[in-house]
């Protein structure tokens, strides 16, 4: 072989290898191009995490080949399995993207491990649905919503309200201006996490759990049962609490209607900072700018039990969770499954506007079918992207106690450098994206 041929091959190798934690590989030269499948016709369907949010997943995709499933917790493995057992079973989420005959992965880990999972199965050729929040930390964030534009392949993320008929029937009334130019927002949550301390025992991991896989491209700490399942949402190495949880729920609703994307700036106040552990309430204050003919929006976020001083003590007392949009010409409250115009006495004999937004098929249905067909979703990573680092952005305010004038352009905290490091994400050796 001569010497250009040689540096050839070398060039070869080096770009279609990434070599992960532990000496695995992951081939990207096979990357498979999607198959064509008609819409009668099945997907082939690997599901990654599939105990409490991915069981759902997995259940809304049942109707489809579920090819292989993955779980670090061998336990919660084998039950998935007794109800598809003719996929393949994985621990290790790697070993899984290598299996050449899937179609699409559904990824449903913790938060500090979207990322890295979700990048891994672009890169691999497959469409892919991730739970929200899209990512970690704000880089993530950018680093997927790219890759993504990139792959031209399907996207959804689990914001599965955005399917239902309320949100669409709220976005209509919004867009047809029924309360006119909406210039402020109230969003709040019921839930709360954190105020935990970070435990000092270190018992044995159990034998049914891989928990170097599950702590992934973070800095190692010793397990505990205070970290998993599920109880991760209350510190910032996994998660970032109620903001991070429902954000993307809650947020979803103005950022549809008003066609919000990054805001100008973020504040946060709470109780005092906990390095380890998430707070348990929160207010943050967004300002968003103008949009063509849409004035600047101010947006407030509260949860832990924190709600808009605008709400009556009758309103706040029927209304655990809610959006509250403020127009000038009147204000419309929303949940998950409910709206009403506000003051009702000026709404009466008030006529909604002509359906324009069709009925969805279901939030899974339509990534099936998209990915399918080669057509679109509602919640593709263009659109959740954006979203998923507003709500990250309300956290990173709080993090570093100062008001985030933020360039969402470069993804900088002006006049904040102690903001970067929170808004880089930091992998250990043998990770990255």
């Amino acid at each position: 072989m001569n010497a250009n041929n040689l540096t050839n091959r070398r060039r070869f190798l080096a770009a279609s290898t990434v070599i992960l934690t532990g000496g695995a590989f992951l081939n990207l030269t096979a990357r498979p191009v999607p198959r064509r499948v008609s819409p009668s016709d099945k997907l082939n369907i690997g599901v990654i995490g599939v105990a409490n949010q991915g069981a759902y997943n997995l259940d809304n995709v049942a109707n489809q080949n579920i090819v292989a499933l993955c779980d670090v917790d061998s336990n919660f493995l084998t039950a998935a399995s007794q109800k598809h057992p003719s996929a393949k079973k994985y621990s290790d989420f790697r070993h899984l993207i290598d299996q050449k005959d899937i179609d699409a992965i559904v990824v449903a880990t913790p938060d500090h491990t979207h990322a890295i999972v979700t990048a891994m199965a672009l890169k691999s050729g497959r469409h892919t649905y991730c739970e929200k929040p899209l990512t970690h930390t704000l880089s993530e964030a950018r680093f997927i919503t790219n890759l993504a534009k990139k792959q031209k392949l399907v996207t959804q993320i689990g914001t599965q309200i955005h399917a239902g008929g309320n949100y669409r029937r709220v976005v209509e009334l919004i867009q047809s201006k029924a309360i006119g130019d909406v210039k402020e927002v109230h969003v709040w949550v019921g839930s709360s996490y954190g105020n935990v301390k970070r435990p000092s025992e270190t018992p044995s991991e159990p034998s049914t759990l891989d928990y170097d896989l599950w702590i992934g491209p973070i800095e190692k700490r010793p397990y505990h049962p205070d970290y998993l399942p599920f109880k991760w949402r209350n510190w910032w190495a996994f998660g970032g609490g109620s903001l991070a949880d429902f954000g993307c729920h809650f947020l979803d609703l103005p950022h549809w209607a008003l066609g919000l994307t990054h805001p100008l700036e973020a504040e946060a106040e709470g109780p005092p900072l906990d390095v380890e552990s998430t707070p348990t309430a929160l207010t943050v204050r967004y300002k968003y700018p103008a949009r063509g003919n849409l004035p600047p929006v101010d947006l407030t976020w509260y949860h832990g039990g924190r709600k808009p001083s605008q709400l009556s003590a009758e309103l706040a007392a029927k209304w655990g969770s809610g959006v509250l949009f403020i127009g000038s010409k009147g204000e419309l409250l929303a949940d998950y499954s409910r709206h009403i115009l506000l003051p009702e006495k000026d709404f009466l004999g008030f006529i909604p506007p002509v359906k324009s937004i069709p009925d969805s098929i279901g939030h899974h249905a339509e990534w099936i079918l998209a990915c399918k067909t080669g057509g679109t979703t509602t919640c593709s990573f263009d659109y959740s992207g954006p979203l998923t680092e507003a709500a990250l952005l309300g956290n990173l305010a709080y993090r570093v106690g100062q008001r985030i004038d933020w360039d969402a352009k470069h993804q900088k905290a002006r006049g904040n450098a102690a903001a970067d490091r929170l808004i880089q994400h930091q992998y250990r050796k043998g990770w990255k994206l």
